[in-house]
């Protein structure tokens, strides 16, 4: 009987053991799943955190654009702020500078006074240190970005062909930007 009771304490201890390994082996099964399984959440987490680093750096580099852009509208519309006023003043140093060319006609008698020559001056550096540079034509080869052509007359001699004879009205920039055409006469 001892013999009977040690085979099925044997039997029993196999069989718990079989029991045992299966269990372990079931264990290691889920652990296996759960570690795929920790993996792929790994690798979607991996991949929404490198999506989203990608669109934050894409939004800050939009926003440094954003700033650029801006601060260049900004810097163009101050630089042409002044684009209206220059304009409107154009005709009245148009009219002072045919004033001191008649002035400095010796076949008159009228006169620019030293006082009319100082305002004059002072009107001319005012409006340069602003910006506003006035275009130098005469003599100059035609250019249509630059002149428009009121008409065209039979040049002096060959040499001034295409070239600008008169300037009727001085063409004027505004921080290197062109407000106002010249107004020329060309030799053909």
């Amino acid at each position: 009987m001892g013999k009977k009771k040690n085979e099925k304490e044997s039997t029993e201890n196999g069989q718990a053991e079989a029991a045992e390994q299966e269990v372990l082996e079931q264990e290691n099964v889920e652990a296996g799943e759960l570690s795929e399984e920790n993996e792929t959440e790994e690798s979607d987490d991996s991949s929404e955190l490198q999506e989203m680093k990608d669109k934050y750096i894409r939004l800050l580099a939009e926003f440094e654009n954003y700033k650029k852009r801006t601060f260049k509208e900004k810097l163009d519309t101050i630089n042409t702020a002044s684009r209206d006023t220059m304009l409107a003043i154009l005709p009245v140093l148009d009219d002072f500078d045919r004033a001191k060319q008649v002035s400095e006609d010796e076949s008159t008698t009228e006169s620019f006074t030293e006082g009319v020559e100082l305002v004059y001056q002072k009107l001319h550096s005012t409006l340069k240190a602003k910006g506003l540079v006035a275009m130098e034509s005469t003599g100059q080869p035609f250019d249509s970005e630059l002149h428009e052509a009121l008409t065209e007359i039979p040049a002096p001699s060959e040499a001034e062909k295409g070239l600008i004879i008169d300037t009727i009205e001085k063409g004027y920039t505004l921080n290197d930007t062109i407000i106002r055409h010249a107004k020329v006469v060309v030799g053909k």
